[in-house]
């Protein structure tokens, strides 16, 4: 774990290393994902069960059995604790009312000369959405793809994840149920984007595909990107979290390893002007990382990828964490709604004491689809937008051409496009 102080002669340096820390070395797998995408989109369905055959261990008989039945979802739904089932419509509910806030509407106004301009807002038709489901399977991160999707109004909503060895995450069907999704598929890896992208004989092409993946799925959906629109281009999971000394030292050691278990990869990130928090936490984090099961993974990513940065003062803080433009961002401070405005870049914010990172991970309601590696200075977390896109409406009256048709005929005679002068002219009075 990177222990500094801002004044160290060497500080610059291992801060600059924090600044790289999302970078994915996706040349290195381009050319096998190029593969995958040419054979899913030369043979369709043979090379998915190519695929499925050699990275989840099974080899499906038909192309039917691509698919997860809406019965075998049902029975998971029916199977579950009714607390945990209690907890997800819990969930649902919160996610769908936070993003039903963000609609975006159609509008029009209209100019005194009957000029009516606009903006048409619609849905796509279709949407492709990516759930891991190798090492682990996260029914949360199906609420927070799916939700949006229907609030925008998206007809149909497929699902791909992958099925080792063909046993799909029971908790996962269960929630594809309770959200009220029917096509689901047992495909994962760049084959998943591919064929979302490019269509076969079993899965629809898509408009738009969002949703976490490994550095395969990553590069896969940036190399689809134009053939389809996507969400963003997500590494691995980080926070960054900004505390003043009112903070709880033992709160903040499992925030910070909150985000370490993911994977080796994550990032986790204090910045404090308190050297006494910064002592307290760093040996409330060993004494945590005993007792977590998943242990191993959370003290690589710690030790390889965690920080503590001592700086002189919180102005300070904030400016070292805006260059950050962390994933997830807690201010654990005695006034946090004060510091607020001059946080420039965060995926998500969280404010306050009793505000953990975890809490909008499932239930706060805004979407935990965020912004990795620095990209939150010009990437939104996933949203209802992502499934929709806007036509802009014009309409000019007799009275509106003539108006400053003239001025537009001159612009377009100016750079030469007399077709375009000429049939603004064809309309004014002469």
């Amino acid at each position: 774990m990177i222990f500094v102080k801002s004044t160290d002669n060497d500080f610059s340096e291992k801060f600059n290393e924090l600044l790289n820390r999302g970078k994915m070395d996706i040349a290195h797998v381009s050319g096998i994902v190029g593969n995958i995408i040419d054979e899913i989109k030369n043979d369709g369905n043979s090379a998915l069960k190519e695929h499925i055959s050699k990275f989840d261990h099974w080899t499906p008989a038909s192309d039917e059995d691509l698919k997860i039945t809406t019965d075998a979802m049902s029975r998971a739904y029916d199977n579950l604790d009714e607390n945990l089932k209690a907890s997800l419509h819990l969930a649902y509910d919160r996610i769908k009312v936070y993003h039903e806030k963000q609609k975006p509407k159609s509008w029009f106004d209209t100019e005194s000369n009957g000029t009516i301009l606009g903006q048409k807002v619609t849905p796509v038709d279709s949407a492709g959405l990516y759930i891991p489901g190798g090492k682990a399977a996260y029914p949360s991160s199906l609420l927070m793809n799916v939700i949006p999707a229907q609030v925008a109004g998206v007809e149909q909503i497929i699902v791909c994840t992958p099925t080792p060895d063909n046993e799909p995450n029971e908790l996962l069907l269960a929630a594809c149920h309770l959200c009220g999704v029917s096509e689901v598929y047992k495909v994962g890896g760049a084959s998943a984007i591919a064929a979302m992208a490019y269509g076969t004989q079993t899965i629809p092409k898509v408009d738009v595909i969002t949703g976490p993946g490994n550095i395969f799925v990553a590069t896969a959906k940036k190399m689809v990107f134009g053939e389809v629109n996507i969400d963003m281009i997500a590494g691995p999971s980080e926070i960054g979290v900004l505390a003043d000394d009112s903070a709880n030292a033992n709160h903040l050691a499992i925030d910070l390893l909150s985000q370490a278990e993911h994977d080796e990869m994550a990032s986790s990130i204090l910045i404090t002007p308190s050297q006494e928090l910064a002592d307290a936490v760093k040996i409330e984090i060993e004494n945590w990382l005993l007792k977590l099961p998943r242990q191993e993974i959370a003290r690589k990513s710690i030790e390889e990828r965690g920080a503590i940065i001592v700086v002189t003062n919180m102005d300070e803080a904030i400016t070292l964490m805006n260059k950050i433009a962390p994933e997830h961002l807690e201010v654990a401070t005695m006034n946090p709604f004060e510091l607020l405005p001059y946080i420039k870049h965060a995926g998500a914010i969280f404010l306050g004491h009793n505000t953990p990172e975890a809490i909008g991970d499932y239930i706060a309601g805004p979407n935990h689809t965020l912004p990795t590696g620095g990209t939150a200075k010009f990437y939104s977390p996933l949203g209802v937008e992502n499934f929709m896109k806007k036509s802009s409406i014009i309409a000019f009256s007799a009275n509106a051409i003539n108006e400053i048709g003239e001025e537009c005929a001159l612009i377009a005679n100016t750079e030469g496009l007399t077709a375009h002068e000429q049939s603004v002219r064809v309309r004014l009075k002469q």
